[in-house]
C-alpha cells in the first residue's frame, strides 16, 4: 500500500488518520508540530513520540523530501536560484531574494505549465503534473535550511499557474498560516495568475488576506490573445470584472504585472489603452523588463520599462519598475528547469 503524504494533511485529517493507531488525541498535535514547527525530516526525530508509534507512522506515512539538484548564487546581489529534484525525479525552481524588509521566496506550484504564454520559459519543457501542498511547503523548508535564513514573504510566481492547481494551493496556504503550525500571515503572500476568472472569484470569497497579482502584459484582447492563450477563454472584460470583485470583496488592491517587451507592448498607444483599461480601479502596475529566453525573440531593457512607466504616470496610472534581481543567473522562472530537461532528455 502506498504511504500517505503526512505533510499535506491538516490537523483534523491527521487526527482522523491516527485513530487507527489507538493513541491519545493529543499525539496528533505533537506530530503536527514536529512536522510544521520543528520541520523534521523523519519520524525518528520526533523524540517525545513513543518509538513503537514512530515505527508505525513510518510504515503508514511518508515525509517527502526535496533535493538540491543545482544552485546558482548571484554575484550582483543576494539572489539564489535553486533547482529542486522532487521524489519522482521531476524538477522545479525556487528563487530566494533579499529585500530591505527581509527574505522573500518565489516558489513553484506545478511541474511545467499548461498556459502557453509566448514569452515564458516555464511552458517550453511542457506540463507534467501539479505539486502537492507538501512539495510547496518543502521549497520553503529546504531553502531556509540551506541558506540559513528565515523567509518573511512569499510569492507564488514560479513555474506553473497557481489557479490551475487551486485545491492544492489552498491547502498549502491553510497549512502555511495555521496558528497551530507555521503561523505565516497570508498578508505576506502574493499569488500570481494569468487570469483564470472563476478561480479569482473563488479566491476572493475565501477572504484569505493575501495579495493577488494578475499577469496582464497587454491591454487589448487581440494582442493579449496572441501571447497569452488564456485570454481567448477569459477576455479582458471578464478579467477586469473579476479583479474588481476581488477588490470589493476583500478590500485588497490587485497588482497588475506587465512584462515590457520592446516593440510589442510598449508604444504610446499601448500606454493609452492600459490607462483606459485600469482607469478608476486604483490599480498599481508592476512593470518588468521581459526576461530573455533563448527560444523567444522578446526583449526589453530597464530603460524601456522606465520610459513606459513615465508615460503611464502622465496618464494617471501608478506604476513602478520591479527591481531586477539575479540577472546574472537567469533568475526568470523555467529557464534552469528547461536547460536541465534538455540535458537529460
Amino acid at each position: 500500500m502506498e504511504k500517505q503524504d503526512i505533510l499535506s494533511m491538516n490537523l483534523p485529517e491527521l487526527q482522523a488518520a491516527l485513530t487507527a493507531f489507538q493513541v491519545p488525541k493529543y499525539r496528533a498535535g505533537q506530530i503536527y508540530r514536529w512536522l510544521h514547527v520543528r520541520k523534521v525530516r523523519s519520524f525518528s526525530e520526533m523524540l517525545d513520540i513513543p518509538s513503537k508509534l514512530r515505527s508505525e507512522l513510518d510504515s503508514a506515512f511518508c515525509i517527502k523530501s526535496l533535493f538540491v539538484a543545482k544552485k546558482l548564487a548571484s554575484c550582483m546581489d543576494d539572489t539564489v536560484k535553486y533547482l529542486y529534484r522532487l521524489p519522482d525525479g521531476q524538477h522545479v525552481e525556487t528563487v530566494l531574494m533579499h529585500y530591505k524588509h527581509g527574505w522573500r521566496l518565489c516558489i513553484s506550484t506545478q511541474v511545467g505549465c499548461k498556459m502557453g504564454c509566448a514569452f515564458c520559459a516555464s511552458t517550453i519543457a511542457g506540463y507534467v503534473r501539479d505539486l502537492t501542498p507538501s512539495e510547496m511547503l518543502l521549497q520553503i523548508d529546504e531553502t531556509e535550511r540551506d541558506a540559513g535564513v528565515t523567509i518573511s514573504g512569499l510569492v507564488l510566481m514560479g513555474i506553473g499557474e497557481p489557479m490551475d492547481n487551486f485545491d492544492n494551493v489552498m491547502r498549502f496556504l491553510e497549512l502555511l498560516s495555521d496558528p497551530e503550525g507555521r503561523q505565516m500571515s497570508l498578508r505576506h503572500v502574493t499569488v500570481s495568475t494569468c487570469g483564470i476568472v472563476p478561480r479569482i472569484r473563488e479566491l476572493a470569497d475565501r477572504k484569505t488576506g493575501l495579495t493577488l497579482a494578475v499577469s496582464l502584459h497587454n491591454p487589448t484582447d487581440a494582442a493579449r490573445s496572441k501571447i497569452m492563450p488564456v485570454n481567448r477563454r477569459y477576455p479582458l472584460s471578464e478579467l477586469m470584472e473579476a479583479c474588481q470583485y476581488f477588490f470589493e470583496t476583500t478590500g485588497r488592491r490587485v497588482t497588475f504585472e506587465y512584462a515590457v517587451m520592446e516593440g510589442e507592448n510598449d508604444s504610446d498607444a499601448d500606454a493609452a489603452a492600459l490607462a483606459k483599461l485600469l482607469r478608476g480601479r486604483g490599480a498599481h502596475v508592476n512593470l518588468i523588463p521581459v526576461n530573455k529566453v533563448r527560444e523567444r525573440s522578446y526583449h526589453a531593457t530597464r530603460r524601456a520599462a522606465q520610459d513606459f512607466m513615465q508615460r503611464l504616470e502622465r496618464l494617471g496610472v501608478h506604476a513602478t519598475v520591479r527591481r531586477t534581481l539575479g540577472s546574472d543567473i537567469e533568475a526568470a522562472c523555467g529557464q534552469l528547469r528547461h536547460e536541465t530537461e534538455k540535458d537529460t532528455g
